[in-house]
């Protein structure tokens, strides 16, 4: 008995289960069979079902038992292929007696219907409908339901699961399975759904089955054999009704199966601990069932006696459970201990009752719960993770995650931005309305609320819904609310990238470094300059939008320039120099020519004269020339956005930097240039100068 418990155990670690039990089905199919392996298989398949079933009640969770479809179709074409091998038997042999086709369905034939293939044709009938009509049509469609509505819930599900891991509430691992499980949980119920319709074919192929063996059976009988029709009817009807029962009751036991799986809540129980809990641990409802039941046993003429005992019996059980739950829920309460209190009013203060500062945080009035709130179908929480992983890929290093809060100190539609605590974005948004922005050009006006854009600043109307494709008719830009939140968001954090990067930060993206090119970062630090200066370098770059993604390059820039100097300022200008190429391809794409804008020569003398006097603090400038540059300089920007090009200013490296800073804040989409910083395979276009009109 060990020895071929082992042989199974092996057979089925080697894969060999399906492929044997498929052989099996197809010799089924051509060779036939003697009774006594019909009533090997039949039995088998009895227990099959019944195993089957079983597994379903006491799996805790359907996605455990996610090899149900398979089993199901394996066993549906077992009982199909029986089926075949049983109509050979019956319609070779129905004629010798009941027992041609062997004992099961001999017994199924004479001593479940009484031999009478009248009652056994009636009993066919009934379980045919039941499983039909009833637990198949009913598990085909809560099938299909649950398939669809599986698939339409996973996005909200993946959002959800990265809310959770932005906010810290789950690690990489855990985010990862649940992911996983999300994907499983729609393979299996787009299984199931496919799977309950091999379940309905089964029980017509059974009805068939059935028409098709008495007929052929009749007239075999009849013509063949010159057996009376009586005869015939009691030889070939009874051995089909035997047929079909035996087949018939794994199949209803399967398509219950079936139902049990489909109609299950995924809960990590066993559906018999499930049933008992939720519908015998309310002593109330089986009070009140108990009472209606004992009234039914005090009419005269009811069967007294087992009313009113099933009556006490249910009032008894209510009570023992009442009682049961009185002494879980006295064992729940607290006790009172002579430690320290727990009251935080009472105890002593501790570091842990300091909070941290979020580095990045988002806080919403309470009308716009409903935006970051996945229960609800928010979906700025995914949003939120869409734009930290398009920052992180072009800056170059991972963005914390934004810790989300509602503050009830704010508007109902108003949100902030903060970093470390303080603010540094803030805007109004409305959930039921969209936000029609002019970019610029529209052709005609749209009703609603006029606005600013709280990202751009520009000209913007809220307006409803259901005028959406007006509003994009006329050239207007329509978002929601949950978009203009994301995408203020972005610009922000993308404007606030170097407070964003800090020693941990630079740490792990030397340490990625350091895989891939170990000399290179152990030369640099702590050797040739500290970590500190690494970041300050990193942050300058950061504050003039310049990525951080080649670490290789300016770790290579920093290697060779910081033996000569630590100035973080000196390290910077030469670590853009190096990755001029980069810088330019941000700024105006692969085009191969660049256009530039330039100062006055006499001008920039001036100015360079001027920052050399001041001794490095910045060059002195008039207040009214600097506003005529400012001015001059932002009305070419505006030529080159109508002329749909970059806006680039080209001066010379001494004064870049303060250049940079002085325009910034001036002009927006503005890039400063040395003259260093333009590759050699760049063509240049000076399509403005500035500075010769302004110095007069």
């Amino acid at each position: 008995m060990n020895a071929f418990a082992n042989t199974l155990r092996q057979i089925g670690k080697a894969g060999m289960v399906t492929p044997l039990l498929l052989m099996a089905l197809l010799t089924m199919l051509v060779i036939p069979l003697p009774p006594l392996a019909l009533d090997v298989l039949f039995t088998f398949n009895i227990a099959l079902s019944l195993v089957v079933i079983l597994v379903a009640v006491y799996t805790p969770r359907p996605l455990e038992f996610a090899v149900f479809p398979t089993v199901l179709l394996v066993a549906t074409l077992l009982r199909l292929a029986l089926n075949v091998a049983s109509t050979r038997v019956i319609l070779l042999n129905g004629h010798t007696g009941t027992e041609a086709a062997g004992n099961v369905i001999q017994a199924f034939g004479d001593f479940v219907v009484g031999g009478n293939y009248a009652v056994g044709l009636v009993v066919f009938l009934i379980l045919v409908i039941i499983n039909f009509v009833v637990v198949t049509k009913g598990a085909g469609r809560v099938s299909e339901v649950s398939a669809r509505f599986t698939l339409d819930a996973m996005p909200g599900k993946q959002m959800a699961i990265d809310a959770d891991l932005n906010s810290g509430l789950i690690s990489q691992d855990e985010a990862r399975r649940r992911r996983d499980e999300v994907a499983q949980e729609a393979d299996f119920y787009g299984s199931m759904d496919g799977a309950s319709k091999f379940v309905r074919g089964d029980a017509i192929a059974g009805i068939l089955i059935l028409a098709i063996n008495v007929i052929g059976g009749l007239v075999i009988g009849t013509m063949q054999h010159a057996m009376a029709l009586g005869d015939a009817a009691t030889n070939y009807v009874l051995l089909t009704i035997g047929d079909g029962l035996v087949a018939q009751i794994p199949s209803l036991l399967l398509s219950s199966a079936t139902a049990i799986i489909v109609t299950r809540v995924s809960a990590s129980q066993d559906m018999g601990r499930q049933v008992f809990q939720q519908m015998f641990e309310t002593p109330k409802a089986i009070y009140v069932a108990a009472g209606v039941v004992g009234s039914l046993g005090l009419v005269p003429g009811m069967p007294n006696m087992v009313f009113v005992s099933l009556a006490g019996l249910m009032a008894s059980s209510a009570y023992l459970s009442a009682q049961r739950r009185a002494a879980e829920e006295a064992d729940l309460e607290p006790v009172v201990t002579s430690g320290p209190p727990s009251n935080p009013e009472l105890r002593d203060l501790s570091w842990e009752d300091v909070p941290p500062v979020d580095l990045v945080g988002l806080e919403v009035g309470y009308r716009l719960i409903p935006l970051v709130d996945r229960s609800q179908g928010g979906q700025l929480m995914g949003r939120i993770k869409g734009v930290r992983r398009k920052l992180s890929q072009e800056l170059g290093f991972l963005i914390q995650p934004v810790h989300i809060r509602d503050d009830l100190d704010l508007g109902p539609n108003h949100y902030r931005v903060t970093l470390t605590g303080v603010t540094v974005g803030e805007g109004e948004v409305f959930p039921d309305q969209e936000l029609a922005i002019n970019p610029g050009r529209v052709f005609g006006e749209i009703q609603g609320t006029p606005t600013k854009d709280p990202t751009f600043g520009l000209d913007a109307v809220w307006i409803d819904p259901a005028l959406r494709e007006q509003a994009q008719g006329l050239g207007y830009t329509v978002v929601d609310a949950g978009t203009v939140v994301a995408t203020h968001l972005s610009q922000v954090l993308k404007e606030q990238a170097q407070k964003l990067l800090g020693h941990e930060e630079v740490q792990h993206m030397l340490d990625a470094l350091a895989r891939q090119s170990p000399k290179l970062v152990e030369n640099l630090v702590p050797k040739t300059i500290g970590l500190g200066v690494v970041l300050r370098v990193m942050q300058n770059l950061l504050e003039e939008q310049v990525s951080i993604r080649d670490t290789r390059t300016i770790a290579e820039t920093l290697a060779e320039h910081g033996a000569k100097s630590q100035d973080p300022g000196v390290l910077t200008a030469a670590a853009r120099v190096s990755l001029s190429p980069a810088i330019v391809q941000s700024v105006a794409g692969t085009a191969s020519e660049l256009p530039l804008i330039a100062l006055d020569p006499s001008l920039e003398q001036i100015l360079q004269k001027s920052a050399q006097a001041a001794g490095g603090s910045g060059p002195g400038i008039e207040p009214g020339l600097a506003e005529r540059l400012q001015k001059s300089i932002a009305e070419a920007a505006q030529r080159q956005e109508m002329a749909g090009e970059p806006t680039v200013v080209v001066v010379s490296p001494d004064i870049r930097v303060w250049v940079s800073r002085w325009l910034r804040s001036a002009v927006r989409g503005l890039h400063v240039l040395a003259y260093t910083e333009i590759p050699d395979t760049r063509r240049i276009r000076v399509v403005a100068t500035v500075g010769r009109e302004e110095r007069k």
